[in-house]
């Protein structure tokens, strides 16, 4: 196999002859501009099958060699020309050999990029970057519509209105809430120098963290508030519950542990970092502001505040803020006041009414989660040095309904497992029963949150946290037989944001509606 017709003064040096000369004589990949390393380029002589070796064994080195002659024909050898001219010489060769039209073109089986087998090995970014740039253009168009047809629609009250300042009595008991952890304190310190009794205890307690919660339901009913003061309340008073109850389990296991370590029952280890158990006021007040619901006595710290991150981050906060009240003045408000109940009219208009309130729903729920659960979140973090930060996972990938769950809210994914999920596995419930109990108390809390404000118990918030655990079987099942698909990620894409969350804006609106009317 001959290599000559060499272009003249390409190469100072002769060049091998044949292929077997060719594949005695080592070389070396000439030096590309921008690359730091220097490796070996694979034997030209490849190129000529032997016998035995198949194209599939040949194929690494052969794509080498044709990588390098590649760099050649488009001018990219780099270098220096004086210093390279010997390496482009035998770069020339090895594209004669490369691009010869006996020179297997197919060497092993591949797959197609958008193939079901390689579609989620392969990245995507490109395609990505064009949904953006045509989601910024489709809504870019929208919101212009919007304006032209409308105008401006948010008030100048949106921020604050006269009736805001007819919710004292709820600023007044959202100030209060922190007696109830002062409360729960004073119990614990009294138990810690043995003043009271275990049983004592428990009941003094039980009645702190219930009044917690009912002591902003009864100041919310009897007082005619703005429904946002009131989930604003409702869920201030659900995070001190949270945090109340983590404090007295955690104290109480603290102190069952001492006393099984005191009789030799238990040995001390890694996992009791938190032993003896020590009630200290200044933890709990750091507990109480913490960006966590688990109490422990001490928590993961950074070494020091950010003060400029701390900056932007809070500006990123107040625009994604201004982002979410522009697009529930100036879309979901009319959307929603030109419906119908989705239950009492015709069943094409509710659905229309649900599909056109999912996209800008989909919005401001996007925006919250990233304002609450990355921005306000991790500023608290950073204000309080704290450590793990954690709060939510890649949620959007999730493939079933139990995984979203999992990772979306981590600071009370943790709580209801380490107060609600292991102590019912510890005391012989079923998983199952235990993973029920726990969709139970989230149900509970979020029709509180949502019920009380509006005054009305219609139990729809109840009704969708626990239609997730049907759905939880279902993505399940499917995710078992059809592995490594995204199935359940579209499910839950689909019945979470699309129908679930624009139904139940629907369904309270027009309850809420309904109550005024009656009412006036």
């Amino acid at each position: 196999m001959e290599v000559s017709d060499i272009p003249d003064g390409t190469a100072t040096t002769s060049l091998p002859h044949t292929a077997s000369d060719l594949r005695k004589r080592p070389r070396t990949i000439p030096h590309v501009s921008g690359s730091t390393s220097e490796t070996k380029d694979p034997d030209p002589g490849y190129l000529v099958s032997e016998p035995g070796k198949s194209y599939e064994d040949e194929g690494n080195r052969n794509e080498a060699v044709i990588q390098s002659a590649n760099r050649v024909a488009n001018g990219n050898d780099g270098g220096d020309k004086t210093e390279n001219r010997l390496d482009r010489g035998t770069d020339f060769a090895a594209v004669k050999l490369a691009y010869r039209p006996s020179a297997p073109a197919h060497r092993r089986i591949k797959e197609s990029p958008l193939s079901s087998d390689a579609i989620f090995r392969e990245s995507h970014a490109g395609l990505l970057n064009l949904c953006i740039v045509v989601l910024v253009a489709v809504n870019s168009r929208l919101i212009i519509e919007n304006l032209m047809k409308y105008g401006l629609l948010i008030r100048t009250g949106f921020w604050f209105s006269s009736r805001s300042l007819r919710d004292w009595p709820l600023l007044m008991c959202c100030l209060t809430l922190p007696i109830f952890p002062l409360a729960a304190f004073i119990v614990e310190k009294l138990v810690q120098q043995k003043y009271i009794h275990e049983p004592v205890v428990v009941l003094l307690q039980v009645i702190i963290t219930a009044a917690v919660v009912l002591f902003p339901v009864f100041v919310i009913l009897r007082c005619d508030s703005a429904v946002l003061s009131g989930v604003t309340l409702m869920l201030f008073a659900c995070i001190v519950w949270l945090k109340l109850v983590s404090y007295v389990h955690t104290n109480y296991d603290l102190r069952a542990l001492t006393k099984s370590i005191e009789k030799g029952d238990v040995q001390p280890n890694s996992l009791n970092t938190d032993y003896p158990c020590n009630v200290s006021f200044k933890s709990l007040a750091y507990f109480m502001v913490a960006p966590t619901l688990c109490y422990q006595i001490t928590y993961p710290r950074t070494p020091y505040i950010r003060k400029g991150w701390v900056v932007r981050q809070f500006f990123k906060f107040i625009i994604f803020t201004g982002v979410m009240g522009f697009i529930i003045e100036q879309y979901i408000n009319p959307i929603v006041k030109n419906s119908q109940h989705p239950l009492k009219g015709n069943l094409l208009y509710a659905i229309e009414r649900v599909l056109k309130l999912s996209v800008p729903n989909l919005y401001v729920w996007l925006c919250m989660f990233y304002c609450f659960f990355h921005l306000w979140l991790n500023i608290l973090a950073e204000l309080l040095r704290f450590g793990d930060r954690e709060f939510y996972k890649d949620w959007w990938n999730a493939k079933t309904v139990e995984e979203y769950w999992r990772m979306w809210n981590m600071p009370v994914h943790k709580w209801m497992i380490r107060h609600i999920y292991f102590p019912c596995l510890r005391n012989g419930i079923p998983k199952g029963a235990a993973s029920l109990i726990a969709f139970l108390v989230s149900a509970v809390f979020h029709e509180l949150c949502i019920a009380v404000p509006c005054h009305m118990f219609k139990l729809w918030a109840f009704i969708g946290i626990m239609f997730q655990v049907p759905l939880v079987l279902i993505t399940n099942y499917l995710q078992n037989k059809f592995r490594n698909s995204m199935v359940g990620n579209m499910i839950f894409w689909f019945i979470f944001c699309i129908l679930g969350q624009p139904m139940c804006v629907l369904l309270y609106y027009h309850d809420l509606m309904n109550r005024k009317g009656r009412t006036e």
